[in-house]
């Protein structure tokens, strides 16, 4: 078990928050003296504050920058194909 608490500002990490969880990429945006402003890469993206002690259940991985950069050029285009089209019927 881990806690929020060992995850950097500004890096994207593979974790699962409980066991049974799904695999999820997280992005610390944020630092208070007690908590952390996540953003959450599902779909739809979310943020949220979690308290710097509260539980993960695993830290998978700390993603490389070009792993981040990887992703981003999948995450846009994926992004693309939902929204392409010129808003008239």
């Amino acid at each position: 078990m881990y806690t929020y608490d060992l995850l950097e500002t500004g890096c994207y990490y593979l974790v699962k928050e409980k066991e049974d969880s799904a695999i999820t990429m997280i992005k610390v945006a944020v630092e208070s003296d007690h908590c952390l402003f996540i953003q959450r890469f599902d779909e739809p993206m979310e943020t949220e504050w979690k308290l710097k002690k509260d539980i993960l259940h695993d830290i998978i991985e700390c993603l490389s920058d070009e792993a981040v950069k990887a992703w981003e050029e999948h995450y846009k285009s994926n992004q693309d194909a939902f929204y392409e089209g010129d808003g008239e019927e």
